[in-house]
């Protein structure tokens, strides 16, 4: 099948490279120099150090071309969700315009939507889903076994599975776009509150404790908006929680680790050098949380961390002189 990746970044790059195997792949990219450089040294230097490129995979800064080559297959979109609308506004025009899958994790800073409410809005009832779930850019384009859900109507779901489910790529499928999305995003501020923990050498205990709260805080999030609860408690929810607040190759995780050794948000962003969806996602989940009247001081902690109101260890004491209460994950 034609496939067609808008966003050469790390995670766009693994999939693209990952999906090339089996099928015909066009990379987009914005920069035409970068594109080219990607394209001649097969290898993203920026995103995906160390990582050849199949010989397959084509790369290409032309987006009316790289579209085009997807209209009789399928359109991922992989930038992140600060980008999404301008791209879908690009897309609308578009004719005809194949499914749509997105791959961003967060809610849109300025308006705190989610991006299925994001591509409602550009696109109508168009077919298209999230696919999420545990997964480092890096082992999935090394081949190492990921398993993803994709979430939609039935025959959506159906064509993305059939088309990705691959021997290194295992997909699971689910109607609810909310829960997946709500996991995905919220997980991401839980990862950089874990982060910030490990810094501070609080230890495995602390740890433990700050992503168990964090599934609650995720959970009571997903309920309101009208998520099932079963769905946290699967890959898209407490399985991409721990990974992104235990692995290494976490970007979130890391800009925890280094705001809890001192550096500046801004110096952190800096010598991260990749896009961290929960900074820029934990405002608008605070928003959109104090909108629907629910508690997330593990949140509200991060945001205070994130605009400097208090240090890091000052946020974690708070959390931890909270008032004693009944454990439950609603």
């Amino acid at each position: 099948m034609n496939i067609t990746i808008l966003g050469a970044g790390a995670w766009g790059t693994a999939l693209a490279a990952s999906l090339s195997e089996r099928h015909d792949v066009q990379l987009w990219g914005r920069g035409r120099e970068a594109v080219a450089a990607i394209a001649e040294k097969r290898r993203n230097g920026r995103y995906l150090p160390g990582i050849d490129l199949p010989s397959a995979l084509q790369c290409t800064a032309d987006f009316v071309g790289a579209v085009s080559h997807a209209r009789h297959g399928l359109l991922l979109i992989a930038t992140p969700t600060a980008a999404l609308r301008m791209l879908l506004r690009r897309l609308s025009g578009s004719a005809p315009l194949p499914p749509v899958i997105w791959l961003c994790k967060g809610l849109e800073g300025s308006s705190a939507a989610m991006a299925h409410e994001i591509v409602r809005d550009e696109l109508g009832a168009h077919p298209a889903g999230p696919l999420a779930g545990p997964s480092f850019a890096q082992e999935v384009a090394r081949a190492l076994p990921t398993a993803l859900v994709v979430a939609g109507h039935d025959s959506f779901c159906r064509l993305v599975t059939e088309t990705l489910h691959g021997p290194s790529l295992r997909i699971y499928s689910t109607h609810d776009v909310v829960g997946v999305e709500v996991g995905g995003a919220v997980k991401n501020v839980m990862a950089i509150a874990t982060g910030i923990c490990d810094a501070l050498a609080l230890g495995h205990n602390a740890r433990a404790a700050l992503i168990t709260r964090g599934l609650a805080e995720i959970t009571r999030f997903g309920l309101a908006i009208g998520a099932s609860a079963q769905t946290f408690m699967g890959l898209t929810g407490v399985g991409d929680l721990i990974l992104t607040c235990t692995g290494e190759l976490s970007r979130n995780r890391q800009v925890g680790i280094m705001l809890g050794e001192g550096l500046s948000l801004t110096d952190a962003l800096a010598r991260l050098g990749h896009v961290a969806e929960g900074v820029w996602s934990a405002g608008a989940v605070r928003q959109r949380a104090a909108t629907l009247g629910v508690q997330m001081p593990i949140t509200e902690a991060v945001c205070a961390v994130l605009d400097e109101q208090i240090s890091p260890r000052q946020a974690l004491e708070r959390l931890l002189a909270r008032d004693p209460k009944r454990e439950t994950l609603e």
